[in-house]
């Protein structure tokens, strides 16, 4: 089991006047090689409960574990687990800060202590990865654009051969285009390394393409936890604490009170289409 979330509770500024919960007992487990999606409303702890994974923040109360290994034991080493489990926060390219693109992804791997050659080859085999060829080596990555820039930090994460890799909303400012380039990247990058990805994201019709698990986090608590199917069931539920289904699930729930035979629990595009065509068939 890679990752263990064991009753976790965190509280912000414990002990002043603006004392805040933010995590209330939280349990998860998340094995090896999952594509994870985690979705909630603003302020729902969604955030807070990925920097947890990597040790970024210490738990009030609880424990976590990666790989057995209790990751608050003394022995254990928080550096090790940063190079493990990767976190790529909202709008990346905000910490890109060397002169050319190679330099900025050879920072992490240097930081773990490989060589000034090994830590290049794992840079550009990362370029490589997230799809950024060998001309932009040596652009700046202040000329880049927008999704370029996204590419670049997120390589910088997998240059470190992380076998935990967090996003936290990869997509957001990006146009259509950009979004599905970023995400097909990732997705591809999961099934090709077996890597586990662990998405913080808004967009539902995101999550239901790409993801196999989904865990909605309401104040700070676990709502919901399964595959997408059975966490939009839930619509009218997740409608109650500020989400919403994909836009899918809207159209095949109208279709079937209007009388259409359809599978109401596609969450996806092809999804519905599937099933429109076999209730079309039926109808004929």
């Amino acid at each position: 089991m890679s990752l263990k979330v064991k009753n976790v509770n965190y509280v912000y500024s414990e002990g002043t006047a603006y004392e805040m919960t933010a995590l209330k007992d939280v349990n998860l487990e998340i094995p090896d090689g999952q594509f994870v999606g985690l979705i909630g409303h603003t302020g729902s702890g969604k955030s807070t409960l990925v920097q947890h994974l990597n040790g970024l923040i210490r738990a009030t109360s609880g424990k976590i574990y990666y790989n057995g290994k209790d990751i608050y034991g003394e022995s254990f080493s928080m550096k090790e687990l940063r190079s493990k489990v990767g976190l790529v926060f909202q709008y990346p390219e905000h910490q890109l800060f060397e002169t050319d693109v190679l330099t900025d992804v050879c920072f992490g791997p240097k930081n773990l202590g490989f060589t000034k050659e090994e830590a290049e080859k794992k840079a550009k085999e990362a370029l490589r990865m997230v799809g950024m060829g060998e001309e932009y080596d040596a652009s700046s990555p202040f000329e880049l654009s927008g999704g370029q820039k996204r590419r670049v930090a997120i390589a910088g994460v997998l240059a470190m051969e992380p076998e935990v890799l967090i996003l936290d909303e990869p997509t957001a400012g990006l146009d259509p285009r950009g979004r599905d380039e970023i995400l097909d990247q990732i997705s591809l990058l999961q099934k090709e390394r077996g890597i586990t990805v662990v998405l913080v994201s808004h967009s539902m019709e995101d999550v239901a393409r790409y993801v196999e698990r989904i865990i909605v986090m309401n104040h700070g608590e676990v709502r919901f936890d399964g595959a997408p199917r059975e966490v939009f069931r839930h619509y009218r539920e997740l409608e109650e604490i500020g989400l919403a289904a994909p836009q899918t699930t809207y159209l095949m729930q109208e279709l079937k009170e209007r009388g259409a035979d359809v599978d109401t629990e596609a969450t996806t595009v092809e999804e519905a289409a599937d099933a429109i065509a076999a209730w079309l068939r039926k109808t004929c």
